[in-house]
């Protein structure tokens, strides 16, 4: 009984040391590798122009996870491997073992290889960053986090939704590198179509010279010109090319002095008309109400 004791109070001093020390070193490796790629992300962000900066940190981010997922998963992976060698363990029919278990979930998980190569193309092609504004699956949102396997999105309503990335057959990327604030102006059929043109013109040429949203316009304001007869309007496009997610707030502000000046101006926007027709020529413009008292029971 002493013998056995004594036997585990040795192996705990060497093995358990080296143990410990492994664990230890796993756990700062851990620490070191998320500074070091926390520090290569910013020197990268710095040296990027002021124009491609929100692009390249978009994708920074987005590489620096996935970075960040494969190296602790290796880090770990070394950490349980040299673990079970101080352990006794052989591990040749361990890795052996496992080849075959991998091979047999790789027949039987045909949906999860989907989507880690969906989400290689996604990363390789930079189809989307974290950051950007997409519409995939059927949902749109903000890209939380973008990893081989999901997607994680949220929505305006602060939804989280969770895509795997072999559903991801299309993707529309509303923030990429650029993007633009498209507003549909319906006015009075009686309005010169030239005036109105003139007057958001003049309306774009001061919002890009605003202090607050001159900088998130990249372009004047272009005048797409009428782009449809409606039942009470006459519809003329405009547009204006924005910083990548500042259309909406462009847009919106746009559409508050354009309503303002078409006010000042006296430019009319319609509403909906509807014309009542009320009979026949002898009683055109007479309406007859009849009553019919209900006599009591």
């Amino acid at each position: 009984m002493n013998w056995n004791i004594s036997l585990m109070t040795n192996w705990a001093a060497a093995n358990g040391l080296r143990i410990l020390v492994v664990i230890l070193a796993a756990w700062a490796a851990m620490i070191i590798m998320r500074r070091v790629m926390r520090s290569l992300s910013e020197r990268l962000i710095e040296r990027a122009s002021d124009e491609d900066q929100v692009e390249v940190k978009k994708r920074i981010q987005t590489l620096s996870q996935l970075g960040q997922t494969v190296i602790g998963l290796v880090i770990l992976l070394v950490a349980v491997m040299v673990i079970l060698g101080q352990l006794g363990i052989n591990l040749g029919p361990i890795l052996a073992a496992a080849g075959v278990f991998g091979l047999a979930i790789g027949f039987g998980a045909q949906t999860l290889v989907k989507d880690v190569i969906s989400g290689l193309f996604i990363l390789i092609e930079n189809q989307f960053n974290v950051g950007d504004v997409v519409q995939a699956a059927g949902v749109a949102g903000v890209v939380e986090r973008s990893s081989l396997r999901v997607t994680v999105l949220r929505d305006l309503e602060g939804k989280v939704h969770f895509i795997p990335n072999g559903q991801i057959s299309l993707v529309s990327n509303m923030t990429k590198d650029w993007s633009r604030a498209v507003l549909d102006l319906g006015v009075a059929y009686k309005e010169d179509t030239d005036r109105v043109a003139e007057v958001v013109t003049r309306v774009g040429g001061e919002l890009q010279n605003d202090p607050e949203f001159g900088s998130k316009i990249l372009e004047p304001i272009q005048i797409m010109g009428v782009n449809d007869f409606a039942d009470s309007a006459v519809v003329i496009r405009v547009g204006m090319k924005t910083r990548p997610i500042e259309q909406w707030g462009v847009a919106r502000e746009l559409r508050r002095r354009i309503k303002k000046a078409f006010d000042a101006e006296g430019i009319e926007i319609p509403f909906p008309h509807r014309t009542i027709y009320l009979g026949e020529a002898e009683s055109r413009g007479r309406l007859a109400v009849e009553m019919v008292e209900k006599q009591p029971s």
